[in-house]
């Protein structure tokens, strides 16, 4: 007998807009009857439900259902339960219905709570399937006894039902698998593609979306920050246990929770013993989820690749917070200062630099600042934004103090800005961004646009880490770790290729032989320019100009006696690659190598994380590393021959550098830097 027949029930709604928007028991549904009854259970073969169709229990028939709504185009939801009101009589009906069943009442804005008011997807479709158990062959079952498929909007097609929310689901595997990939700071969009690969499915069908994906590592970012401040601090305690020369420093406020923290790598602080001499210090992002001030020093290697240097989380942007960072950095780098360090237009951080880094040459970093263009000069420009861009590009990148003043004057009339306040505070600070005025000083190139957006997109890697605080020194140095492996490929991928000499010039072969080819390549640029100009002799040294201008031209001074040459371009000493005037000069004063000072450490073809490396026995070591790099060049010679031989070479080369990697660094055995130089 049929537990639905006697007695009261009891109705409870799942959704209660559905209680006085659907009615289920109106005669537009197949309901059962003895004759239609179907006494075999559900099978594998039962496309579409039918009255008298039986479950073992309520969830299944619950799947069932969803797996005809996902094959014809809608999906379901549970609408209400109702039940024999008694003690132990339980639940007796459910019903099933379609998605877009009832409708939405309307909302009661409130002043203290702002409405959304999203539109809803509700239209009273009256599509269901109810089911009611049963004791009538014994055991407990669920038996259809009501079914509608009459919809009142349009299905949706294959490719679209697979949108909806009730198909839209992740696994805790791929939790697990995406929280993984968060903590190498990889973006969503890469994310997704990387399990689209995985699971051999097309693009976009996975069985999520990004927007589940950034809501499910939003949902592991709402914890107690007090919590959150108290884990970092025990994670950096344990990297600590696990590498000595892992570098923490932190502060706590008033009520002993976490205010400022600052961290650094074993290698970040190797590799700043070369390449620190010019560093960016990036202030402008933010921890979102805890309102923490990122701070991040990256630099550029001998190979034109981003080179990490240290991070930093502060409570705010006061002059005591910058002061404490800087105080902190110094601290990891043995109280080496960069030459150069290039950062937002920060008042505060201004003030900081030169309190305690009053060595350094502080300035503006460019892309920083053309940032915000936009929002400055956009709709005050209107159609004339990009022609004003193009000429404050050419501004920013002359050469003469002299021609920059002028064309600003030029500038500022022609496009009417007297007034404007960007420009007048651009005007006032153009000694700390404007190329004329910092020639003089060492930059490494990262004001160029193509370092600035290696620099940027390798500072993203950071803010792709969208999980725990506690798991963010952890995160970076995955990322940093990621970024080096990556560089260490392509390290090998430019040592690999066939340098190819465009001058035939005695200084050019031996300078390919010293430098890396990212560093030769600019070089080659000037000594192939170098050749379009003639030098002349005069009193105090050489003046060098184009040879079709009449007038004009660089002073350069050259000694030969003491090896020094110097240029009023000032290239060499903005980039460390010497100008085409000074090669002129070299090469017509017979000189075939460039002086071993003009090619810098930092450019030259190094892969030791650190110049200071102790000496070791030299009899049986020096002949292993020469056997060594005889080795490696045999491996580059070979491999190079062939795409084939080039991709297995790298694959096996990276294995064989991580393996090296895992094992103890004896204190024995280093070289002097300048030996393993000539070597090379």
């Amino acid at each position: 007998m049929m537990s639905e027949d006697a007695g009261s029930m009891l109705v409870v709604y799942d959704d209660v807009s559905d209680q006085r928007s659907l009615s289920l028991d109106d005669a537009s549904s197949a309901e059962e009857s003895p004759d239609e009854t179907r006494l075999s259970l559900e099978s594998t073969h039962d496309a579409i439900p039918y009255i008298g169709q039986r479950f073992a229990t309520h969830d299944a028939a619950y799947e069932f259902y969803s797996e005809f709504a996902k094959r014809s185009g809608f999906s379901i939801r549970r609408h209400r339960t109702e039940g024999k009101d008694g003690v132990g009589k339980g639940l007796t009906r459910r019903y099933f219905v379609c998605h877009r069943a009832g409708n939405t009442p309307a909302k009661t804005s409130t002043e203290s709570k702002p409405q959304r008011n999203r539109k809803s997807s509700r239209c009273g479709c009256q599509a269901y399937m109810r089911i009611s158990k049963t004791t009538e062959f014994g055991a407990p079952e669920w038996r259809v006894t009501g079914f509608a498929n009459h919809h009142n909007h349009e299905l949706l097609e294959p490719n679209q039902v697979r949108f909806l929310p009730a198909y839209r689901t992740i696994s805790d595997a791929d939790k697990n698998r995406i929280l993984m990939f968060a903590k190498t700071g990889i973006s969503v969009h890469q994310m997704m593609r990387l399990m689209e690969l995985e699971k051999c499915v097309e693009p976009g069908y996975l069985p999520f979306t990004e927007k589940d994906v950034r809501n499910l590592l939003q949902s592991f970012r709402k914890l107690d920050p007090e919590e959150e401040s108290l884990d970092l601090l025990r994670m950096c305690r344990n990297i600590k246990e696990k590498d000595p020369n892992f570098k923490f420093e932190y502060t706590l406020d008033a009520n002993n929770r976490l205010e400022n923290i600052a961290w650094s790598y074993a290698s970040s602080i190797q590799w700043f013993e070369i390449f620190g001499d010019a560093v960016v210090f990036d202030t402008t992002h933010r921890l979102t989820a805890f309102d923490m001030p990122l701070g991040i020093w990256v630099g550029i290697n001998n190979y034109g690749m981003p080179c990490f240097f240290g991070c930093t989380l502060l409570r705010d942007e006061t002059v005591r917070s910058f002061s404490w960072a800087l105080k902190a950095f110094l601290g990891f780098m043995n109280g080496k200062a960069p030459q150069t360090i290039l950062t937002d237009q920060n008042i505060c951080l201004k003030e900081a630099l030169c309190t305690e880094m009053p060595t350094t040459k502080h300035a503006f970093c460019i892309w920083m600042i053309v940032a915000k263009f936009p929002s400055w000069f956009n709709a005050v420009l209107g159609e004339r934004y990009n022609e004003w861009k193009a000429e404050f590009y050419r501004l920013y990148n002359l050469e003469s103090v002299e021609d920059f003043e002028l064309g600003w004057r030029e500038m500022v009339c022609s496009f009417g800005l007297h007034s404007n306040r960007h420009m007048v505070n651009l005007y006032s600070s153009r000694s700390l961004w404007a190329l004329p005025f910092l020639r003089s000083h060492f930059l490494a190139g990262m004001t160029s646009t193509g370092q600035s957006k290696s620099i940027n997109a390798f500072i993203q890697r950071f803010l792709s880490a969208q999980t725990r605080l506690a798991h963010f020194v952890e995160q970076v140095a995955v990322a940093v770790d990621f970024k080096d492996q990556t560089g260490e490929q392509q390290t090998m991928q430019q040592n690999l290729q066939n340098v190819c000499l465009k001058t035939g010039a005695p200084m050019e072969s031996h300078a390919a032989t010293i430098l890396t080819p990212f560093a030769f390549s600019k070089l080659q640029e000037q000594l192939v320019l170098a050749a379009h100009y003639a030098s002349f002799s005069i009193e105090d040294g050489f003046l060098v100009r184009h040879h079709t201008k009449a007038e004009g031209g660089r002073k350069v001074y050259w000694g030969p006696q003491e090896g020094i040459i110097s240029c009023s371009c000032h290239q060499f000493e903005f980039t460390g690659i010497l100008c085409r005037h000074s090669l002129r000069v070299l090469s017509t004063g017979n000189c075939f190598q460039i002086p071993d000072r003009y090619l810098p450490i930092r450019w030259r073809r190094i892969s030791m994380p650190s110049t200071k490396l102790l000496q070791s026995p030299p009899n049986e070591h020096a002949e292993r590393v020469k056997l060594l790099q005889n080795m490696v060049s045999s491996l580059m010679t070979e491999s190079a021959k062939s795409k084939e031989r080039l991709d297995i070479a790298t694959e096996q080369v990276s294995i064989l550098l991580s393996r090296i990697r895992e094992q103890p660094i004896s204190l024995q055995g280093g070289r002097d830097i300048s030996s393993i130089n000539r070597n090379l």
